[in-house]
């Protein structure tokens, strides 16, 4: 019998976050038990048009893990300080909350697009800093 993955987790490419996403997944027991998609801006890379190429990558890679993982859930971790979030301000400054709202538009945006998609699975938001503190959004 194959073992039942649980989750895919989408997560940024950021050297910075690669420690805090291994040590947040090991709490919530999931070594082993997840497949790993990393980009630039995690949510933002595959729902802002700035990268809209990259868009269709992260769906095949979603539909192939379920059908050989038969994952259940998809585990989204943003983090703070994003350049991909810098990238896409449409602002003239950025800060904390122009940051804060680029977060919470990419979160919607993959979990509506994930409710036509694949609506049998789970999603979690998550907004990681480097001082360890998560935000999850609903």
């Amino acid at each position: 019998m194959s073992k039942r993955y649980k989750a895919l987790v989408l997560s940024c490419i950021d050297p910075r976050f690669q420690p805090l996403v291994y040590e947040y997944l090991k709490k919530k027991k999931l070594n082993g038990r997840y497949s790993s998609f990393t980009i630039a801006g995690a949510a933002i890379g595959v729902t802002d048009s700035e990268f809209k190429k990259w868009h269709n990558t992260f769906w095949d890679n979603l539909s192939t893990s379920i059908e050989l993982h038969k994952i259940d859930k998809l585990i989204v971790i943003n983090h703070r300080d994003c350049g991909a979030a810098k990238i896409v301000n449409t602002k003239k400054e950025f800060n904390d909350e122009i940051e804060e709202e680029i977060h919470t538009k990419s979160f919607k945006k993959i979990k509506d697009s994930l409710r036509k998609r694949h609506p049998s699975l789970s999603i979690e938001l998550n907004l990681i800093s480097l001082d360890k503190t998560i935000k999850t959004y609903g």
